[in-house]
C-alpha cells in the first residue's frame, strides 16, 4: 500500500475542492455582476463543466503516456494560471474572459476526478472501497475553507470583488504541483492484467456492472451539478439572501459530499456496494421533495445537504464498482468512457441550471430529478446478483 500517496492525494484533493467550491459559489454570482444577460450568469460555469468533460478522455490519455504524478503536477498549474486569468478579467470587468478563465480551471477538474483512480491503484484489491473514500475525505477542509475564501477575500483587492481569493488559490494549486511531484509511483497488484489479455473497449462497456457504475456516477454528479449550480442563484439573486448564507448553504452541502466518506468504504464492505449506491439515490429523491416545500434558508440547507449525501453514495459507489469491471491493462480507456459520460452530462446539467432558473424557477428544477432516479434505483435491483458482484462481496468478506 503507498500509504504517502493516499496522504499527498488527500492534501491535493483539499486544494483542488477548494478551489471547486469557490467557483461554484462565486461562478453565477460574478457572471452576473459582468453581464446585463441575467439567463446567461451560469454560463462560466457551464463552460467549466464543459472543459471538465472535453478534457476527461485527454487527461486520461496524457496520464497514460507521462504518468499521474506529472499529469496530475501540469493540470495544477493549469489551475493556477486559470486564476490569475480570473483575477485579469474581474480587474478589466471581462465576462468573456471570465468565461476562459472558468474553462481553464476546468482542465484541472478533469484531472482531479482521476486522484479517486490513482488512490485504487495505490491499494490491494479488497481495500479499494476506502482508498477511494479516504481520499474524498481531503474535500472536508475545503468545505471550510472555500466558503471563508468565497466570503473574506472578496474586498482583499481593493476595487476589484473576489480577485483577492483568485490570487490566493492561484498560489495553493502552486504549492499542489509540488506536492504531485514529489508523488511514488502506484504499485498496485492486479492478477487479472497478468492472467488476461486486453479486452476490446466494446467487450468493457457492455457488461452490466459497467453500464450501472457509469449511470450511477452519470446521475449522481449530473444531479447534483444542476442543483448546486442553480442554488446561489435561487438563494442569492432571486430570493435576496446574503452572500454569507449563501455560502453557509454550500458549506453545508460540501460536508454532505464529503463527511460521509469518513465511513463510505466501510459501509460498501458491509452492505454492499448496490445498496449503497440505492440509499445515495432515495437521498436524493429527498431533495427534490425538500426543495418542493419552500424557498426559507433551512429549506436549502437540508436539501443541498442531503443532495451531498447522496451524491457521496453514489459516486463511492459507482467508483468502487466500475473498479470490478476492469484489470489495471484496461483501466485507462475504462476509466476515460465513464469519465467522458459523468462530465458530459453533468456540463448538460449545469448549461441547463441557469436556463431552466431562468425561465421555469426553482419548483420546476426540483421535479426533474425524480423519473432520473426511479430509473437508476430499477438498474441497481437489476444487478444486485450479478456473478462478479458476489464474487467480489466473498472476496471483501474474506
Amino acid at each position: 500500500m503507498q500509504v504517502r500517496n493516499l496522504v499527498i492525494l488527500v492534501f491535493c484533493q483539499l486544494i483542488s475542492a477548494t478551489g471547486s467550491i469557490v467557483m461554484v459559489t462565486l461562478g453565477g454570482i460574478i457572471g452576473s455582476d459582468l453581464t446585463t444577460n441575467k439567463a446567461l450568469a451560469t454560463l462560466p460555469l457551464s463552460m467549466m463543466v464543459v472543459a471538465v468533460a472535453a478534457t476527461t478522455i485527454p487527461a486520461t490519455m496524457i496520464m497514460k503516456r507521462i504518468g499521474r504524478r506529472k499529469g496530475f503536477a501540469l493540470a495544477s498549474i493549469s489551475a493556477a494560471v486559470a486564476l490569475m486569468a480570473a483575477v485579469f478579467a474581474l480587474k478589466e470587468q471581462s465576462f468573456a474572459m471570465y468565461i476562459v478563465a472558468a474553462m481553464l480551471f476546468g482542465i484541472n477538474m478533469a484531472f482531479a476526478q482521476q486522484y479517486r483512480y490513482a488512490a485504487a491503484e495505490s491499494v490491494e484489491p479488497k481495500y479499494v472501497p476506502r482508498a477511494v473514500s479516504f481520499v474524498l475525505v481531503g474535500s472536508i477542509g475545503g468545505a471550510f475553507l472555500g466558503p471563508e475564501l468565497a466570503t473574506r477575500g472578496q474586498f482583499w483587492i481593493e476595487n476589484i470583488p473576489y480577485a483577492g481569493t483568485m490570487a490566493v488559490l492561484s498560489v495553493l494549486f502552486v504549492l499542489q504541483a509540488l506536492m504531485f511531484l514529489s508523488m511514488g509511483a502506484a504499485n498496485r497488484h492486479d492478477e487479472r492484467s497478468e492472467l488476461h489479455a486486453e479486452r476490446p473497449l466494446g467487450v468493457i462497456v457492455r457488461q452490466p456492472l459497467f453500464i450501472v457504475a457509469v449511470l450511477g456516477g452519470t446521475v449522481g454528479y449530473g444531479l447534483m451539478t444542476l442543483v448546486m449550480t442553480a442554488t446561489p442563484l435561487s438563494m442569492h439573486i432571486i430570493d435576496d439572501y446574503t452572500l454569507e448564507q449563501t455560502a453557509a448553504v454550500i458549506r453545508a452541502h460540501v460536508l454532505g459530499m464529503y463527511v460521509p466518506s469518513l465511513v463510505a468504504g466501510f459501509l460498501i464492505e458491509r452492505v454492499g456496494v448496490t445498496r449503497l449506491m440505492f440509499a445515495g439515490a432515495v437521498l436524493l429523491l429527498a431533495t427534490s421533495v425538500i426543495g418542493l416545500q419552500g424557498h426559507t434558508v433551512l429549506h436549502y440547507w437540508w436539501a443541498l445537504l442531503l443532495l451531498g449525501v447522496g451524491w457521496n453514495f453514489l459516486y463511492v459507489g459507482g467508483t468502487t464498482l466500475l473498479t470490478y469491471t476492469y484489470s489495471m491493462a484496461e483501466r485507462f480507456q475504462a476509466q476515460a468512457v465513464n469519465e467522458f459520460l459523468v462530465f458530459g452530462t453533468s456540463a448538460t446539467a449545469s448549461l441547463l441550471a441557469g436556463t431552466v432558473m431562468y425561465f421555469s424557477g426553482w419548483s420546476t428544477l426540483m421535479l426533474i430529478p425524480i423519473p432520473i432516479l426511479l430509473l437508476i434505483c430499477i438498474a441497481l435491483i437489476v444487478v444486485r446478483k450479478d456473478p462478479i458482484l458476489q464474487h467480489k462481496s466473498f472476496q471483501n468478506a474474506g
